[in-house]
């Protein structure tokens, strides 16, 4: 897979990337790279069933505006380090590997952009670490301090969520997801999103991913963890924040992104109404815009130095 990923281009972006490793937190992350190295960081958090490739539309104009793109393998998944336990995947210890990366790249701020699972770890690091994020992007995704209560509420969401449910059993959800050569992740790709949003040879390179010895069941595992995930005391929002969301989505009602709007004290939204859960992969110059405008750096203030006449 290593070989492979080397090979690759990014779609749009004729500019370099790279791929490298960090340890952080005991374990070792992959990530790919492109944009400045003394540029801003901001670091591109994928969900479920994705890994780095997920973020392949947004690398190329985000480099191009200014920043330093870092696009990481979340732990257990793809080829970062695969914790055996389950309780390596709560949200404390994603969000802690986010911070622990910016310092491993020399970064004391980050912005945060994550669609979906990466999405909850992003909410959750702006939440938990303030004096770090600097701004927050999320797409499709729910603060996670909303979900349950949202649940309880809307019982048609509970029955979108019904497969979380399914995924903490043992073993069995492995061996479901694996058949066919993983038949039912192919399907959950194609099948949430909007013709043409994942090639051939993207499936391809997901299959790689899942079957990364471990994989699978780590990926998994991050479901298994939330029933230990801590409680906030406060679920505030402070950083400044960008909700990009798609109405379409087959897994999360809009109104989980209107109640986690109502947790931020200073956030924009753009909605889309055709979008699916994978509206960056769809939107793409629509997301893109946004996402440049919001995190792209601040013009440099002059010097004050008045040159001589």
């Amino acid at each position: 897979m290593a070989q492979a990923t080397k090979e690759l281009s990014l779609p749009g972006w004729s500019g370099r990337f790279t791929v490298g490793q960090q340890k952080v937190n005991d374990i070792r992350l992959h990530y790919a790279e492109a944009g400045d190295a003394d540029a801003p960081l901001v670091i591109l958090l994928h969900g479920f069933p994705d890994f780095w490739w997920g973020w392949r539309r947004q690398m190329g104009p985000l480099a191009e505006a200014g920043l330093r793109v870092v696009a990481p393998d979340q732990r257990g998944y793809n080829l970062s380090s695969k914790p055996p336990r389950f309780q390596a995947y709560d949200l404390d210890i994603l969000s802690s590997d986010v911070i622990a990366l910016a310092d491993a790249l020399g970064s004391p701020k980050v912005r945060l952009v994550g669609h979906d699972f990466g999405g909850l770890v992003a909410w959750w690091a702006a939440t938990c670490h303030p004096d770090r994020v600097e701004r927050l992007a999320v797409i499709n995704a729910p603060h996670p301090e909303v979900v349950s209560p949202y649940m309880r509420r809307h019982p048609t969401q509970m029955m979108r969520s019904l497969y979380a449910g399914f995924f903490q059993l043992p073993w069995l959800p492995e061996t479901a997801l694996s058949a066919g050569n993983f038949a039912m992740l192919r399907q959950a790709l194609t099948g949430s999103s909007q013709a043409g949003a994942f090639t051939s040879a993207d499936l391809d390179l997901y299959e790689r991913a899942w079957a990364e010895p471990g994989a699978l069941k780590a990926m998994l595992d991050w479901y298994r963890a939330l029933r230990v995930k801590a409680q906030l005391r406060d679920a505030r929002v402070t950083v400044p924040t960008l909700l990009i969301w798609g109405q379409q989505d087959r897994f999360l009602e809009t109104g989980l992104a209107e109640e986690s709007l109502a947790l931020c004290d200073a956030a924009r939204s753009v909605f889309f109404e055709q979008g699916s859960h994978w509206v960056q992969l769809e939107e793409v110059d629509a997301v893109n815009q946004a996402l440049v405008e919001f995190l792209r750096p601040e013009p440099r203030q002059p010097s004050g130095h008045v040159p001589e006449a």
